[in-house]
């Protein structure tokens, strides 16, 4: 008997090698007259990035030197991601920060605007009176904002960000602050953000809304409060900038975003690859496992599980079993949910194992989310078994803990005594 061990996504030779000393140890501490072998398809079948990372937008050399800062549109970008999860957050600076200097004077709205209110410039009670007072519902036709709203798909979320925002206490404390013209202004814009943003989240993958008709949604919104544009370096905007630089993923993601796909390849790259070429790697695990005529158990992890459920339903499937498998182990296998999704390249959707499909243990780990259950996704079939796992770890660890613990070793022994392998 012998034991064949197939490593799963993003495993490569120093990784393997560690690995596969644990696995060879603990199998031939349980069969010492048995063979334990490895499939190593890493270096020659893991994806790899084949123009240098070309394709990635400014990805940088590895010797470069640090990323550079982020320019100015990084920083509106963090923001809104900012305002998206929080709307009223910058309502929030103002509101307990509030403002330093006096008033002044405001030229009044529009006279042809039929929302705008006059006057309300003078104070922020003024402002938040002026947002109360907008129609929660624009109308499309001869309005630009009605036909904005509508036109993005925020119109439905319109009414209750715009109510939100009125009645919110950080406005209401914010416009107590606001005693001047400046500080008004501020206000003004600060609302229009919140309301925009809330709509934005709200209508979420909904909306069809592009930069510049956000930025046209805020600055038609801050006219009809009394404002005309965003004040140069109002306290609540650059506070809210600079944190937002820190706490968003946005601006990481721009920084890093080259090193981040240099480093997601082994994993993301080798399963793309295996959907798309998948034939190369089961071709060189049929001849692994058929080099030897001695009884085989096949022990997939996670990827090399989907390979070797492939391999063998496609050979079963075709009368041609293959030679010397008396058994399957997947752990941490994705195999079933792909036959859920209509991915599994072996087996149409819905479809039963094949005839000639060898026993299969599936060994999982609740707390693994790259580990699923197999035989409620064929129902009835013996051959099958769950089994769980639990190695008290989260993820990612838990989906790499299963080769340390007894429990995996003791029940791939009893499925070897089931099976009568010998």
């Amino acid at each position: 008997m012998r034991f064949l061990f197939v490593h799963g996504t993003g495993v490569r030779r120093e990784r393997h090698e560690r690995l596969f000393a644990l696995v060879h140890e603990r199998l031939t501490a349980r069969f010492p007259g048995a063979a334990v072998d490895s499939c190593y398809w890493g270096d020659r079948f893991g994806a790899t990035l084949g123009a240098g990372g070309r394709s990635v937008p400014g990805l940088k050399p590895a010797a470069a030197a640090a990323p550079d800062a982020p320019d100015e549109a990084d920083a509106e970008t963090a923001e809104w991601a900012l305002l998206l999860a929080d709307p009223l957050c910058e309502l929030r600076v103002l509101a307990e920060a509030g403002w330093t200097g006096g008033s002044g004077g405001g030229d009044a709205a529009a006279d042809d605007d039929p929302f705008a209110m006059p006057g309300v410039r003078a104070a922020g009670t003024g402002v938040l009176a002026a947002l109360a007072g907008l129609p929660p519902a624009p109308p499309h036709p001869g309005d630009e904002l009605g036909a904005l709203l509508h036109g993005t798909g925020l119109a439905a979320n319109f009414p209750a960000a715009l109510d939100t925002a009125a009645r919110s206490a950080e406005a209401a404390r914010a416009a107590e602050r606001a005693t001047g013209d400046p500080q008004a202004r501020e206000l003004a814009t600060a609302l229009a953000r919140a309301v925009a943003a809330g709509a934005l989240a709200a209508a979420g993958a909904e909306a069809d809304c592009t930069g510049a008709e956000r930025d046209r949604l805020v600055e038609l919104l801050t006219t009809r409060l009394g404002g005309d544009a965003r004040v140069p370096g109002a306290r609540a905007a650059a506070l809210l900038g600079r944190l937002a630089l820190r706490v968003t993923t946005q601006p990481l993601l721009n920084a890093r975003r080259g090193s981040l796909t240099v480093g997601a390849t082994p994993a993301l790259g080798d399963i793309l690859r295996y959907q798309a070429r998948g034939h190369e790697l089961r071709e060189f695990l049929h001849a692994r496992i058929t080099a030897s005529p001695e009884p085989t158990v096949l022990i997939g992890h996670s990827l090399g599980g989907i390979a070797l459920v492939d391999l063998l339903a496609l050979a079963a499937a075709r009368g041609e079993a293959v030679p010397g498998t008396e058994l399957l182990v997947t752990v941490g296998s994705q195999a079933p949910l792909l036959h859920e999704f209509g991915a599994l390249t072996a087996l149409e959707p819905g479809a039963k194992l094949p005839y000639g499909f060898p026993r299969w243990l599936n060994v999982y780990d609740r707390h693994d989310v790259l580990s699923y259950l197999a035989a409620p996704v064929f129902p009835g079939d013996p051959r099958i078994t769950d089994h769980e796992i639990g190695s008290r770890q989260p993820f990612p660890a838990c989906h790499s803990a299963y080769w340390k613990q007894d429990a995996l070793y003791e029940r791939i022994e009893q499925a070897v005594a089931e099976a009568e392998i010998g």
